[in-house]
C-alpha cells in the first residue's frame, strides 16, 4: 500500500469498473456479486501460483487446507461461519504479498451419504439389497456429482476464495492411493491389526460407528432390580439366598458373565469369590469385586456383559471372563439367548421382564434419567458389541502429537482446549478404521482360504497369498471399508499428492492453520496430527483455530425440528452475502459459540449500505479540478485542518488495531476495529464535516482538493481493512476509486495497509488537534443527548455557547464552527476562552460538559426544572461507569492477562471519568 509512482504516471486498469462511473443509488448484492465473482475467476486470483497473483514468491506462504464438507449437505450456518473465518484469513494473508493457498474439498462422508442415497432408494423401490455392491456404487456416483455442484455453487455464493484448480475429493483417486499407501505402512509396522473388539454398532445403518457419530441424548428409562440365586455348596441355587443388581437392559442378561461389587464394600465382602446363577441361560457365574463398581449406584452389585458395555469389557479382560454375544446384526437376539431367540431387543426386553417377575426375581423397578447413545444419522440406539474390526494404534501415535503441542510446534487456539486435548491424547483407545458399508474406500486386505492375511498398496491387489502364496484368484477381498475419518486424517497431506514428492507437497506442507469446530478436535484434528507427523515427520499445521457453534438468539442450537434454522443461501438472496458474512464474523471469537439473530443481520446489511453510501459521496464529491488519472495521495501537512488530523490519527490506529487483531487470528476485535472506525468516525463524522468544507462557496480549489484526498485515502484504507469480511462490496467501491501506484487492479491482490501505512497517516496528523477535535465530538454527542433527554425535537436550532480551558481547543472550535453548528444544530453559536463568561446556569438552559469543554444552550424556558434531573441522571450514569472502571482496576486477572493497552485504555477511562463527576458535582451545588 505504498505510494509508488508508476513508470509512465498513470493508475492501474481497474478490475471491475472504473472510477469514473457513478455508483448506483441504491446497494444491490444480486447486481453485483455474482459479476465481481466471475470477474475474481476470469483474472485467477485465487491460486498463489496464478496468472493474477501478485504474491511475493520469497514470502513464506500462508497455507489453509478446506475442511471438507460433506458432498450430501446443503450449505448451513455452520459451514457459512467456517468458510467466512477461514476467506477472511487467507484474503488478509493474500493482501499482504504471501503466496496464499486455500484448497479445496468435499469429503465422501460414507454413512451419511449411504443413509441420504438408502431412502432415495426406497422411495424408488430399491433398496442395496436388490441393486447389489457394483449397481449401488454406479448409482452412488450419479448421486454425489449431482450434490457435487450444488455444493461448490453454495460456496461460490458465499465469496470463498477457494484455488478451484487444486479441488480434491476424498474419493478421488489421489485419496485412494494415500489410502492405500498408509494403511499398507502401518500394517507393516505393526500399527494396524484386525482382531476382535468392542464396537459402537448401529442397528439401523448396520455397521460400527466412531464415538463422533454417537449423539449421548438425555432420556428417562427404567432402572430394574433383579435377584441373582447364589449357589449352595452342592451347587445348586439356593432359593432364599440372592443377590441384587441393577440394569437399565434386562435382555444383556443373557450375555452375563459375572457379577462384580466394589472391593471396598463391606455389604458383600463376604460373597466375593461364590457363584451366581443366571436365569433363563442357567448359567454359573463368579462374584468378582473390581473398582469400576460405584457403590452407591443401584444395589451396589452389577451384572457384567463384557461383549455389550465398554465398562463390562474392561472388567471382563481384566478377570479372564467369557464374552457372550447376544445381539445379531439388527439387534435382534441371537441363538445365544435361548427362548428369546429372534425377538427384537426391545420386545425380547419386556418379556424377559415379564418372566423375572413370574419368577419372583423381579425385586423392583423406578424410573431413571439417563445418558442413550444414539447414531447420529439413523437415530437408532447404539449398541456396544464385539466385531472383528481392523484397528490403528492410536495408542502409540498420540506420543508425537502431545509432544508436538508441548513444544509448541502447533498452538491450539484458544489454549482452554489444550487441556482437554491432552486429556484425550493421554486416554486415547486403539482406533476402529472398519465400517460395515459399501461408499468408501475398500480396505486394501484380502484373505486367502487358509486364513492368512496379505495387505497392499497395489490397486489391483496382490499377485498371490504373501504367506502361503496362493493364487490371486484364491484371494477375498475384506468387504469393509475405512471409516471417513481415515481418509480425512491423511488430508493435510494427500491433497499435496502425497505420497509422492510433489513440489506442492515441498512447498504447501506443513499448513499454516487448520480451522475446524471445536466438537471435532479429537476425532479429525487428533488424527491429522498423528497421521502427519508419523508419515511426514513434521507437525500438519501450525496453528489450530477453533470455531464456536453458531447459535439462535436464545442461546439455542439450531435444529429444523426447533423451527429455529437460517438457511444462508436464503439470507443471501434477501440481505446479501458481505452482509451475512459480517453478521458471523464480528464479534467472532475462537471457541466460543456466537448467537446469530435478526437484529444483528439486519445492523450488518444497514452496515453495507453505510459502506455504499459513504462511496457514493466521496466519488460524487470529487472536485472537478482534480486529475482522474492521478493516484491516491495524500496532501500535504499544510494543507489540512484540524478534522484531517482527526481523521488521520484515527484511521493510523485502526489500521494498527485491526492488523494486530488479523496476525493473531482475532477476526472479531478486527472486524469490530473496522466497523466502527468506517461508521462512527469515518461516515458519521469526518464526511459531515468534509461536507461542510467541501459545500463552501467561500472555499477555493486548495481547500476542496486536500479535503478530499483525505476523505478518499482513509475509505481506501477501511475499504482495505473490511476487504476479508466484505469482500463483495468492498471490491465494488474500491473500484470506483483512484489507485496508489502500487496498486493491482483488484482489491483483494492490493496490499494490507501496513506500518508505512500507520507512519505517513500519523506523520500528518498533529496530535494536539486530532485530540482537540476528539473533545469536540464528544461534547457533540453529549449536546445531543442532553437535548433528547430534554425532549427538545432533534431540528430545532439551539442558541449556545461554549467555553475552552485551553486555547487549543477553542482554536479547533473556531475552526470547525461551522460543521459544529450543524452537526449539533446550535446557532448563534458564541466560542469563549473562559467558562466564566458562560450564561449562568438555571431554568431555560441545559449545560453540557465533555472534557475540558463545557456548553450552556439556551432553551428559551422551555423545558424548566428538568435540567437538575438531566445532570443528576448523567452523574448516576459517570458513577456507575467508574465503579465499573474501577472494580476492572482492582482485579489482579485483569491487570495481569489483559494486553497493557487494554489496561492503560481503562485507567485513562478511570481518570477521565472522575474528572467529569467533579464538574458535574460543581454544576449542580
Amino acid at each position: 500500500m505504498t505510494d509508488r509512482a508508476t513508470g509512465d504516471g498513470r493508475p492501474p486498469t481497474r478490475g471491475v469498473r472504473g472510477p469514473a462511473e457513478a455508483l448506483p443509488k441504491a446497494y444491490d448484492p444480486g447486481a453485483i456479486e455474482k459479476r465481481v465473482y466471475a470477474a475474481w475467476l476470469a483474472a485467477d486470483l485465487f491460486t498463489p501460483d496464478g496468472n493474477g497473483s501478485r504474491a511475493d514468491p520469497a514470502a513464506e506462504p500462508f497455507v489453509v487446507i478446506q475442511p471438507p464438507p460433506n458432498i450430501t449437505g446443503a450449505l448451513h450456518l455452520g459451514h457459512a461461519l467456517t468458510s467466512a473465518v477461514e476467506d477472511a484469513m487467507v484474503r488478509h494473508a493474500r493482501m499482504k504479498g504471501r503466496p496464499t493457498l486455500w484448497l479445496p474439498g468435499l469429503d465422501h462422508a460414507s454413512i451419511a451419504a449411504q443413509y441420504v442415497l438408502d431412502r432415495i432408494l426406497a422411495a424408488e423401490g430399491e433398496s442395496r439389497q436388490s441393486l447389489g455392491r457394483e449397481r449401488y456404487l454406479e448409482r452412488m456416483w450419479r448421486f454425489i456429482n449431482e450434490t457435487r455442484e450444488v455444493m461448490l455453487g453454495q460456496e461460490r455464493r458465499l465469496g470463498l476464495s477457494l484455488d478451484w484448480s487444486r479441488l480434491r475429493f476424498t474419493m478421488d483417486e489421489g485419496s485412494a492411493r494415500a489410502v492405500r499407501e498408509s494403511f499398507t505402512r502401518l500394517y507393516r509396522e505393526g500399527l494396524a491389526y484386525r482382531t476382535e473388539a468392542l464396537i459402537n454398532w448401529c442397528p439401523g445403518c448396520r455397521t460400527s460407528v466412531s464415538d463422533l457419530e454417537v449423539i449421548p441424548t438425555p432420556e428417562r428409562g427404567t432402572l430394574w432390580t433383579v435377584r441373582y440365586h447364589l449357589l449352595d455348596g452342592e451347587g445348586r441355587p439356593d432359593p432364599d439366598e440372592t443377590i441384587s443388581v441393577a440394569t437399565t437392559r434386562p435382555e444383556t442378561i443373557l450375555g452375563d458373565t459375572a457379577v462384580a461389587v466394589h472391593p471396598a464394600d463391606a455389604r458383600y465382602r463376604n460373597l466375593v469369590g461364590r457363584t451366581a446363577r443366571i436365569p433363563f441361560v442357567e448359567r454359573d457365574v463368579p462374584i468378582v469385586a473390581d473398582p469400576v463398581v460405584d457403590p452407591v449406584f443401584g444395589t451396589g452389585a452389577v451384572k457384567i456383559t463384557p461383549a455389550h458395555d465398554q465398562d463390562d469389557y474392561e472388567t471382563g479382560k481384566r478377570h479372564g471372563l467369557p464374552m457372550i454375544t447376544v445381539l445379531a446384526d439388527d439387534a435382534s437376539i441371537n441363538e445365544a439367548g435361548d427362548g428369546y431367540e429372534g425377538l427384537d431387543r426391545y420386545e425380547a426386553r419386556r418379556r424377559i421382564v415379564e418372566d423375572l417377575a413370574a419368577r419372583g426375581d423381579l425385586e423392583g423397578a423406578r424410573e431413571h434419567e439417563m445418558l442413550i447413545g444414539r447414531c447420529e444419522r439413523s437415530s437408532d440406539v447404539i449398541e456396544p458389541r464385539l466385531k472383528t474390526q481392523w484397528f490403528v494404534r492410536a495408542s502409540v501415535l498420540a506420543g508425537p502429537a502431545l509432544a508436538a503441542t508441548r513444544e509448541a510446534r502447533t498452538r491450539i487456539l484458544p489454549s482452554r482446549f489444550e487441556k482437554v486435548w491432552e486429556h484425550w491424547l493421554t486416554n486415547i483407545r486403539d482406533w476402529n478404521v472398519s465400517r460395515q458399508l459399501w461408499w468408501g474406500h475398500r480396505i486394501p486386505a484380502w484373505y486367502c482360504p487358509d486364513g492368512h492375511v496379505t495387505v497392499t498398496a497395489d490397486e489391483q491387489g496382490p499377485d498371490a497369498c504373501a504367506v502361503c502364496g496362493r493364487r490371486a484368484a484364491e484371494l477375498v477381498q475384506d468387504p469393509d471399508i475405512f471409516d471417513t475419518w481415515y481418509s480425512s486424517g491423511l488430508w493435510p497431506f494427500s491433497t499435496l499428492g502425497w505420497p509422492d514428492d510433489t513440489p506442492d507437497l515441498r512447498r504447501y506442507y506443513p499448513g499454516t492453520v487448520m480451522e475446524t469446530g471445536y466438537e471435532i478436535i479429537f476425532f479429525w484434528v487428533a488424527r491429522m496430527m498423528m497421521l502427519g507427523i508419523h508419515f511426514l515427520g513434521e507437525v500438519p499445521f501450525r496453528t489450530v483455530y477453533l470455531h464456536g457453534l453458531v447459535r439462535d438468539p436464545y442461546g439455542q442450537k439450531m435444529s429444523k425440528t426447533k423451527g429455529n434454522v437460517e438457511d444462508p443461501l436464503q439470507l443471501i438472496d434477501e440481505i446479501g452475502a458481505d452482509a451475512l458474512r459480517f453478521a458471523l464474523l464480528n464479534g467472532v471469537s475462537p471457541g466460543n459459540d456466537m448467537r446469530i439473530s435478526r437484529p444483528k443481520l439486519e445492523g450488518a446489511r444497514n452496515f453495507a449500505n453505510k459502506l455504499w453510501n459513504a462511496t457514493r459521496f466521496v466519488v460524487g464529491a470529487r472536485p472537478a479540478t482534480l486529475d482522474p488519472a492521478r493516484p491516491l495521495t495524500l496532501p500535504e501537512r499544510e494543507q489540512l485542518g484540524p478534522a484531517e488530523s482527526w481523521i488521520l490519527a484515527r484511521v493510523a490506529g485502526d489500521v494498527a488495531a485491526a492488523s494486530k487483531a488479523m496476525d493473531a487470528l482475532r477476526f472479531g476485535a478486527a472486524a469490530r476495529v473496522a466497523y466502527d472506525g468506517l461508521w462512527g468516525a469515518f461516515a458519521d463524522w469526518y464526511v459531515e464535516t468534509a461536507k461542510v468544507r467541501l459545500g463552501d462557496p467561500r472555499a477555493g480549489d486548495e481547500a476542496r482538493e486536500p479535503t478530499w484526498s483525505v476523505l478518499a485515502w482513509v475509505l481506501d484504507a477501511y475499504l482495505r481493512l473490511l476487504h476479508p469480511f466484505m469482500p463483495f462490496v468492498t471490491e465494488e467501491a474500491w473500484s470506483h476509486l483512484p489507485h496508489r501506484a502500487s496498486d493491482g487492479p483488484f482489491l483483494m491482490v492490493s496490499r494490507w495497509p501496513g506500518p508505512e501505512d500507520v507512519e505517513a497517516a500519523r506523520a500528518l496528523a498533529d496530535g494536539a488537534e486530532a485530540r482537540a477535535v476528539g473533545g469536540l465530538i464528544d461534547l457533540i454527542r453529549a449536546i445531543r443527548n442532553a437535548r433528547l433527554d430534554a425532549g427538545i425535537e432533534p431540528g430545532r436550532w439551539l442558541p449556545a455557547s461554549i467555553a475552552a480551558a485551553r486555547p487549543d481547543s477553542l482554536a479547533v472550535a473556531e475552526a470547525l464552527r461551522p460543521a459544529v453548528e450543524r452537526l449539533a444544530r446550535v446557532r448563534p453559536l458564541r466560542l469563549l476562552a473562559d467558562p466564566v463568561e458562560l450564561p449562568p446556569a438555571g431554568d431555560g438552559t441545559l449545560t453540557v460538559l465533555a472534557g475540558d469543554l463545557e456548553t450552556r444552550l439556551s432553551t428559551e424556558g422551555a423545558i424548566g426544572g428538568s435540567e437538575r434531573l438531566r445532570l443528576e441522571r448523567e452523574l448516576g450514569a459517570a458513577q456507575a461507569a467508574l465503579s465499573r472502571a474501577e472494580s476492572r482496576l482492582a482485579d489482579h486477572e485483569f491487570t495481569a492477562r489483559a494486553p497493557a493497552d487494554v489496561v492503560a485504555g481503562t485507567r485513562a477511562r478511570a481518570a477521565a471519568l472522575r474528572e467529569r463527576i467533579a464538574l458535574l458535582r460543581a454544576r449542580m451545588r
